[in-house]
């Protein structure tokens, strides 16, 4: 049997907690696992997932309650899902969006708890489930787009104006362009880059002017696992440690990090790779008192404090 993946398990796990949650009787595990096609074993490591599901500062009233006994189980839902959703509406489609796509899930109930309340949500937030959605895969200018598409179909390379956001810098590069693709709001080249001699991800609106060359290049054997994270930090990156306050735990979500560990009240020590000292002051003079540099390489300890001191020359 093929390994499930962590996208397939979650979907599986959304569509399980609700279906339970409405058995006020509990649901026997046996009738849980033919329902959802799921075997006892698989069903009882969900299981063991969900218990964990909550909001800081995790006290039993902030986690969801699982319970077992003489093979039937019982999911009590936190206190907090009792609270009032204010959503906006890209909020709400959003949710409503996603839920449609559980409904699509083996054993899902159409007419379950899950389905009433994206019903409910989608009434009151007027957004229309059964119709067309627009997406937005960010700002490219179609021009821009096309050459570099031409660039791929071609194999031909690119010489690119670049603005680096890390750098604050303006940089001229030869780029052998391997795809472009879009993610997480934006449009990104891979590629070969000849100045670096290096695979770099660029991102298409940071892209000033491209030209296209009439040099040729050969694609790496294995161009179809080119891709996946924007940022790839290398092993001689600098790191650095942060202390994060509550209010601060968007960094988490936000950026990629290497190590999190939660700390006294409620603060969250990270390690962050830091692309670049500029990057890391924007980072640091955002946070403010949220966060505080616990371990950080030569001339990076005091990043924020010196570009503080730049932003205020300014106004001298």
């Amino acid at each position: 049997m093929s390994r499930i993946s962590a996208t397939d398990r979650l979907r599986r796990v959304l569509a399980v907690v609700p279906w339970i949650v409405a058995q006020p009787d509990g649901a026997p595990i046996d009738e849980v696992c033919a329902r959802f096609g799921v075997s006892r074993e698989a069903l009882l490591a969900d299981l063991e997932t969900v218990f964990m599901v909550g909001l800081y500062p995790y006290t039993p009233d902030a986690l969801i309650d699982v319970t077992i006994e003489d093979d039937r189980v019982w999911i009590r839902l936190a206190d907090y899902f009792a609270r009032p959703l204010r959503l906006s509406h890209g909020e709400a489609l959003a949710l409503v969006a996603t839920g449609k796509g559980l409904s699509d899930a083996p054993g899902a109930d159409p007419d379950g708890p899950l389905a009433r309340g994206l019903a409910k949500v989608a009434r009151t937030s007027g957004v229309d489930p059964d119709s067309a959605v627009d997406v937005d895969l960010g700002e490219a200018a179609p021009t821009l787009l096309e050459s570099l598409q031409r660039a791929v179909a071609d194999r031909s390379s690119v010489d690119l104006d670049y603005y680096s956001f890390g750098r604050d810098e303006v940089t001229q590069r030869r780029v052998d362009p391997w795809r472009v693709y879009a993610m997480q709001g934006h449009w990104y080249l891979d590629g070969f880059c000849h100045l670096s001699g290096e695979e770099r991800v660029f991102r298409v609106d940071r892209i000033r002017e491209a030209t296209i060359t009439d040099v040729h290049f050969d694609p790496p054997d294995d161009l179809a696992d080119v891709g996946g994270p924007v940022f790839r930090p290398r092993p001689d990156d600098p790191r650095v440690v942060l202390e994060l306050a509550p209010s601060a735990r968007w960094v988490v979500e936000q950026y990629p990090i290497e190590a999190s560990t939660d700390v006294d009240g409620g603060w969250l020590r990270v390690t962050l790779v830091v692309a670049s000292s500029g990057w890391l002051e924007r980072l640091l003079l955002r946070l403010g008192p949220d966060a505080r540099v616990l371990d950080a390489p030569d001339g990076l300890e005091t990043a924020a404090v010196a570009a503080a001191q730049r932003v205020l020359g300014r106004y001298k």
